[in-house]
């Protein structure tokens, strides 16, 4: 395990239970009466149901969420979320089990931010048409609602965080922020096909990575006691942006975590106050 080390690094010091006990008082919803049926439709956040057909003609259903007029404005930022290996399908609905949607519905009509929750196929990875279904996924939801093409980021978890860095560096320049969990760029010893495609024949892909990515803001979390994906794969590129100068990249290492690094680095209350304040 390297022990390298970006100036950069935030090591959380509480552990995901304090957290989250944290940031759960400082984001507790406040309490609404249930719309009536003459009420503005973008008074509430909500989710909605979408579809696409690709060129290939093979339909593809995901997940909106469109925030309340007063929390999002008339051109709200977006955000892309792609989700880890045990919710993939194409039932429309596991890719809100876990992650982002449950701290959304936590906060449900001040989250300010478009997000568009697409749904890998069984068996896939964010590489190829999956990838593309994804980002045709982000334009069809962000022309249909409206958002700021000049605040977007991505985020995902797991599977989800190589799909981070996969859709980063095959569309440079579209995102104004990343923010990958317990993902990486090389495969993991138990899961051989878990890789960024991009990056796979450079000598050294965390040095590749870093200067294609060193100019679009990125925040790192990851469980130090990850046995699924080790945490040195994000300690590496951490320091590999380190030396190759990036803009504004920070890691966020939780000491008592496991795999799951999700639910307290979406419930980090200064995440959302970085990621709203960056522009592409």
């Amino acid at each position: 395990m390297s022990d390298r080390r970006p100036l950069r690094i935030a090591v959380a010091a509480l552990s995901c239970a304090a957290l989250l006990s944290i940031a759960a008082c400082a984001l507790a919803p406040a309490a609404a009466d249930a719309p009536s049926a003459m009420t503005d439709p973008r008074e509430r956040g909500r989710f909605l149901e979408r579809e696409l057909r690709l060129a290939s003609g093979v339909r593809h259903r995901y997940q909106v969420f469109v925030p309340s007029r007063q929390a999002g404005g008339e051109r709200p930022p977006a955000i892309l979320f792609l989700h880890g290996s045990g919710e993939r399908g194409d039932d429309n609905q596991r890719q809100l089990a876990v992650g982002l949607a449950p701290h959304l519905r936590s906060v449900q009509d001040r989250f300010p931010a478009l997000v568009v929750f697409p749904q890998s196929p069984a068996d896939a990875s964010w590489t190829g048409d999956t990838a593309r279904m994804a980002l045709a996924a982000l334009d069809a939801a962000m022309a249909e609602f409206g958002a700021d093409p000049e605040r977007v980021a991505l985020t995902g978890l797991s599977r989800g965080g190589y799909g981070v860095y996969e859709l980063a560096l095959i569309q440079p320049g579209r995102f104004a922020a990343l923010v990958p969990v317990c993902g990486g760029l090389t495969a993991p010893p138990s899961i051989p096909d878990l890789y960024v495609r991009d990056v796979a024949a450079a000598a050294d892909p965390y040095a590749d990575a870093a200067r294609r990515l060193k100019d679009t803001p990125i925040w790192i979390f990851h469980g130090a006691l990850d046995a699924a994906v080790p945490v040195a794969q994000s300690r590496d590129l951490a320091a590999a942006l380190e030396r190759a100068h990036a803009r504004d990249a920070r890691y966020t290492e939780f000491p008592q975590a496991e795999h799951n690094a999700w639910d307290a680095a979406y419930a980090t209350p200064a995440l959302w106050t970085w990621m709203f304040a960056q522009r592409r």
